[in-house]
């Protein structure tokens, strides 16, 4: 014989309240006072009680469930803003849903994907989100709490949480200038956040404060992935003259050039210095240990889960776009160039 699910209507006789009090004190909507509240709960436990989510949604009250959206699980970056975020939203006493997207957010995919709008939870994150403006547009003509997470390819009225890719890739090619190099090399990412152009824009900036000019066969595409930045790598170690140092716009495609360097008998970083981004646990690890920039990961989840319930609670949130500094991590992978005369005097420019 199936067991039946216990009922609001018998917590709130446990507790010795009305229906109404009792669903006031379990759902957090309406005025219940904390000794009633402890008691419905009390009760709620003895009793093994579970509120169905989708009771709630219909009656249109809330789930107490966070969506965060992420298009690639495998991705190191991905887990570790998941992991910060699954902190963040125990913290706040809600409970957090994934959904993997698996690929890039399309006009195709939004019939597919109009429920995570309407009722399954009471907001979403989108972690380094792969989408298409039509995509895009579509989130922003939507009424559902939503925050974005390290993306820059364009403006936009959703609130964002983001590192500063620009001035911390500045900042990177800044420091390789400073030891002596003049031949630079840049390993591009994927479009989609726009992260990588902003990264691009930083190392050129930094090359212009210093009056260095930029071949462009040094500027080579990747994908974020190792692969890519092996195969990036062989071409750009292949060149004569060589680039002497390599600034990748992620740890990953850093961790490939880094492969293709020993390929060809290069010692990293005597004959080669590297900097990748993001500082991956293997970045640690990898011999020599990589240079790389650090965005606060647990500081960015923080934000965006705050913004997230603000809106969902209808508080007027900070601003639309809020961005942390970036560090630039010194580890042994980064040395002056071969037969480099005095370290050059780090270029200065103004912060935009």
């Amino acid at each position: 014989m199936k067991k039946q699910s216990v009922t609001l209507v018998q917590v709130a006789a446990k507790a010795g309240v009305s229906v109404m009090t009792a669903s006031r004190a379990m759902s957090g909507d309406g005025y219940a006072s904390e000794e009633t509240k402890a008691k419905v709960l009390a009760a709620a436990k003895a009793l093994g009680y579970a509120p169905n989510a989708l009771a709630r949604v219909m009656k249109g009250g809330r789930t107490n469930v966070i969506g965060v959206v992420v298009n690639e699980l495998t991705s190191v970056v991905v887990n570790a803003f998941v992991s910060a975020l699954t902190e963040e939203v125990r913290k706040a006493e809600m409970d957090m849903f994934i959904y993997n997207s698996i690929g890039q957010l399309d006009e195709n995919t939004q019939r597919r994907h109009s429920q995570l709008l309407h009722g399954l939870w009471d907001g979403l994150i989108y972690v380094l989100p792969r989408m298409t403006d039509e995509y895009l547009a579509a989130l922003e003509k939507s009424d559902s709490p939503i925050v974005l997470v390290n993306f820059c390819r364009r403006e936009t009225i959703l609130p964002v949480v983001q590192g500063d890719n620009f001035n911390g890739a500045r900042d990177a090619v800044a420091s390789l200038i400073a030891q002596g190099h003049e031949r630079i090399a840049f390993i591009r990412g994927t479009h989609w956040t726009g992260q990588s152009a902003e990264r691009e824009r930083g190392y050129r900036q930094a090359m212009a404060d210093a009056g260095l000019a930029i071949d462009e066969r040094w500027v080579e595409e990747g994908a974020f992935n190792e692969r890519s930045g092996l195969e990036a790598g062989e071409k750009l170690l292949a060149l004569d003259p060589r680039p002497t140092a390599v600034f990748a716009a992620n740890d990953e495609m850093a961790l490939g050039c880094l492969n293709a360097a020993r390929a060809r008998g290069l010692d990293v970083p005597r004959d080669l210095s590297l900097i990748g981004f993001d500082d991956v646990a293997a970045a640690s690890i990898v011999q020599p240990q990589l240079t790389t920039l650090r965005h606060p990961v647990d500081l960015m989840a923080k934000a965006a889960v705050q913004e997230l319930l603000k809106r969902i609670h209808k508080q007027p949130g900070r601003r639309q776009r809020i961005e942390f500094p970036s560090e630039l991590v010194v580890r042994a992978s980064t040395a002056a160039p071969p037969g480099a005369a005095k370290p050059r005097a780090r270029a200065r420019a103004k912060r935009a």
